[in-house]
């Protein structure tokens, strides 16, 4: 387990993000997070900051998957076994989402997701698979081969995959710069949705940013 040293600056933006101090069951959640984020790195010695990152990933790792999956859900469940579209929170209509946060086109590319979509749980496992070798391939590019580690990567394609914003947002200019305590402020400025402030958002944006602060 990382010290709880190493983790107070973690802490600190993150609370500063929150503009108050932490709940016990928050403080629980991240640390859990960080466990998960830091553990296999730590366990093999290797270092995981911004001094000797990893070449830059191209695939997102367990630890961003555990993370879309925890925020998306798959929400709509019917009584029948299958999962049906619903409207955006924002907004209380499109973007429509169906399964893992899945927007936009049909399944194989027919259609658009809207109302009256309907999909199986296995369809939807199926694309939330292929819609992240796509978002991560943005976000590679995006990155355009800059220094960055996996945990780093993971938060950032969440975050894209959640906004669609990883090619303009200052966040990827501030990453790219090696301005990870910029990046790490950036995440918090992305919680709105219909121009509203969403709690689901920011509780989001706030894990994101524990992830890409836990490889910093």
């Amino acid at each position: 387990m990382t010290s709880p040293t190493k983790r107070t600056p973690i802490f600190d933006t993150v609370r500063k993000m929150l503009g108050r101090g932490f709940k016990q069951h928050e403080v629980d959640a991240l640390d859990g997070a960080l466990d998960q984020a830091l553990g296999s790195e730590e366990n093999s010695g290797q270092d995981s900051g911004p001094s000797g990152p990893c070449l830059c990933p191209t695939a997102i790792g367990s630890a961003g998957i555990a993370l879309i999956k925890q925020f998306e859900g798959c929400a709509r469940l019917r009584t029948d076994g299958l999962v049906e579209a619903y409207p955006d929170p924002g907004t209380g209509g499109d973007p429509w989402t169906i399964g893992w946060g899945a927007t936009g086109r049909g399944l194989d590319g027919m259609g658009r997701i809207g109302p009256g979509t309907v999909w199986t749980r296995a369809q939807c496992d199926a694309r939330l698979e292929s819609d992240l070798v796509r978002y991560a391939d943005d976000v590679a590019r995006a990155l355009d081969g800059c220094a960055t580690t996996q945990n780093q990567f993971d938060a950032l394609v969440s975050f894209h995959y959640n906004t669609g914003a990883i090619g303009r947002a200052t966040l990827s200019k501030c990453h790219k710069q090696g301005d990870y305590a910029g990046a790490l402020r950036e995440f918090a400025r992305w919680n709105r949705a219909g121009g509203r402030v969403l709690k689901g958002l920011t509780r989001r944006r706030t894990a994101e940013a524990a992830l890409y602060g836990a490889a910093a």
